[in-house]
């Protein structure tokens, strides 16, 4: 604990410049994630998608990150382990925040999309167990994360065969497409605008000390929510009315004007999808820097619930978004073009599949990876239309970077652990 109180102040500078490394991380890799469908199906440009994503994954991770943060932070590790040595803990959190971090700036340079989640839960897993001791990691969650891995990526694909299948009968596969599509269009954004609503509702305000008395009550939420859906469904259905039809454009490609409504329609699920990823994913950037901040501030105390303060939020929003803007666009082309051909109308149901399933993974606190609910889904979409749609070679990579991932963190967790060990010293 002397140690924690000499070096209270380098330490803390250090969680919160490696704190914004790993959220630039997050946004030049992982964004892609939130954003590659629109910009891939053409929908919306990589400008727009800048815009969208500064303010509603900026949004998602302030109002809605509290819950997964609480399991990055304090759920992967058995706290009990490190009350003799509280630094420890401490050099084990830095250390995964660099080693993730890096392994990010090494996967975004090459193109390859990777999963943020294995790379910080592979780090804290890997100084945990070498550094510290295996029984310090609480494998039953380690199991549960790992499991949710190839469960989300399952879940989102088959939903987005669901609302594919569903778009297909309801608007694509009929006599007017067109009309259908004004027709039914606003209710499946209702149905966005309710989810995510009521899960941030419920869930993400819980940490904001001004509104969290809104998620105690179940009815106020619904009600709140069915509010925020038929804004949505309102705000839908003047976006159909706004687009401009040209009977012409459908003598070249039948669904040209049903497709453009889609593009219309794609913001606002953009929107949600980078209101899930921000909600889910500032957590592997905070969740160690607010256990670092927590147990300097308490003078080495390990306690087993703190306030998260709003600025730790506002840190891995803000680094999220420099991230995207500055280095995002790479990975976001190759997963919005590579993995299957996306129109707006594929792209939605993908979009909304992912980000319904990303909001209620945020729900249960389960760190899932964005990147595989959103392979997930775009698999989905494409297998839904047949498997000859689908780009293997490209899958296989991303497959193969996944499988790379989770010990690239953790080998370098445990050597940078050793290192700030070394320099600080240990009781």
């Amino acid at each position: 604990m002397e140690i924690i109180a000499q070096n209270s102040d380098i330490l803390i500078m250090l969680a919160i410049g490696f704190g914004l490394f790993m959220a630039w991380g997050i946004g030049a890799n992982d964004v892609a994630n939130a954003m590659g469908t629109s910009v891939g199906s053409g929908a919306i440009t990589f400008k727009q998608a800048v815009v969208i994503a500064i303010i509603f994954e900026f949004a998602g991770a302030v109002l809605a990150g509290g819950e997964v943060t609480a399991t990055v932070r304090k759920g992967i590790l058995d706290s009990g382990s490190f009350v003799s040595n509280p630094e420890l803990l401490v050099y084990g959190m830095l250390a995964s925040l660099l080693a993730a971090a890096t392994w990010l700036l090494i996967a975004s340079s090459l193109g390859w999309p990777v999963s943020t989640t294995h790379s910080i839960v592979g780090a804290i897993v890997g100084f945990g167990a070498v550094g510290v001791g295996v029984d310090a990691v609480a494998w039953g969650k380690v199991y549960a994360i790992i499991a949710s891995w190839v469960i989300s990526p399952i879940i989102a694909g088959t939903l987005a065969i669901v609302i594919f299948k569903s778009l297909q009968s309801n608007i694509i596969d009929t006599e007017k497409p067109l009309e259908n599509a004004k027709k039914y269009l606003p209710f499946y954004v209702f149905f966005v605008g309710f989810i995510i609503s009521l899960v941030t509702l419920l869930k993400g305000l819980k940490h904001v000390e001004s509104l969290k008395h809104l998620g105690k009550d179940l009815p106020t939420s619904m009600m709140i929510a069915t509010a925020v859906g038929i804004l949505a469904a309102i705000l839908a259905a003047i976006i159909i009315r706004r687009i401009k039809i040209n009977p012409e454009d459908d003598s070249d490609f039948s669904y040209a004007n049903m497709e453009k409504l889609f593009g219309g329609l794609m913001i606002i699920t953009a929107c949600a999808m980078a209101f899930a990823h921000g909600s889910n994913d500032v957590a592997n950037a905070i969740g160690p820097l607010a256990a670092v901040y927590s147990i300097v501030e308490s003078g080495g105390e390990i306690v087993s619930k703190s306030v998260l303060p709003s600025w730790i939020l506002l840190v891995g929003g803000g680094g999220i978004v420099f991230g995207l803007t500055t280095f995002g666009y790479r990975v976001m082309k190759t997963i919005g073009k590579s993995i299957t051909e996306l129109t707006p109308s594929r792209g939605f149901a993908a979009e909304l599949a992912a980000a319904t399933t990303v909001v209620f993974a945020s729900y249960t606190g389960l760190p899932v990876s964005t990147t595989q609910v959103l392979v997930g889904a775009v698999l989905g979409v494409g297998i839904a239309r047949g498997l000859a749609s689908l780009n293997l070679r490209v899958i296989n990579r991303i497959f193969l970077s996944w499988i790379i991932t989770l010990p690239a963190g953790a080998i370098m967790s445990i050597l940078f652990f050793f290192m700030l060990k070394g320099i600080f010293g240990s009781s």
